[in-house]
């Protein structure tokens, strides 16, 4: 099995976890030891369930705008989780090629291996929900249709993107390319880069 595969794999098994009780405050229990790469995987997936969750609750057009306040503020941490996250995918990465001798022609990817991950465990999600409804009994053979057609682009997505990513794994392993991490230095979090928080200081 792949790299990226077996990242996917991880990914889909958290999304299909999530859809147990599929409720964003539901506890789970990553079956991945603490400290493996695939635990911090999990994490990720279920960060990114939750969120995706949260993003259809927040758009209930008769949602209470104190509930919307609410969720949105957690949307903004939710959001500021999957950044460390990824974050951590860049150290690993990092880390396991930091003895890579890099080629003197080798270049840069327009994205790290973890921010190409990042897209792969929202693909499980898009997959996943696209299949749901397919399935669905209530609804019309045109919806039903539409929504095939796109489930039928998003699994072609999907092969093209673990390849992708399995490509450039091998590049940096063999030093054909090279990492360079960006920290997101997220401003609006920061009370020091935020106009309006340090306003009201």
């Amino acid at each position: 099995m792949t790299q990226a595969q077996n990242c996917y794999n991880v990914f889909e098994r958290a999304t299909a976890d999530y859809h147990i009780t599929d409720h964003v405050d539901a506890p789970h229990n990553n079956p991945y030891p603490d400290g493996e790469f695939e635990h911090t995987l999990y994490e990720k997936n279920w960060i990114d369930a939750v969120q995706w969750h949260l993003e259809d609750i927040i758009r209930d057009p008769e949602i209470d705008p104190v509930d919307a306040l609410a969720l949105k503020r957690r949307i903004d941490r939710s959001n500021q989780d999957r950044t460390d996250m990824v974050e951590e995918f860049d150290t690993y990465y990092r880390n396991r090629y930091a003895d890579v001798k890099v080629a003197p022609d080798a270049t840069i990817n327009t994205e790290s291996p973890a921010w190409a991950l990042d897209r792969l465990s929202i693909l499980a999600l898009k997959i996943y929900h696209m299949q749901q409804e397919v399935a669905r009994t209530d609804a019309s053979q045109a919806h039903i249709a539409k929504c095939r057609a796109k489930l039928d682009v998003l699994l072609e997505q999907r092969q093209d993107l673990i390849t992708a990513i399995d490509t450039l794994l091998d590049d940096i392993a063999a030093g054909r390319k090279y990492m360079k991490v960006y920290r997101q230095m997220k401003m609006y979090n920061d009370p020091d880069t935020n106009p309006v928080l340090y306003a009201s200081k």
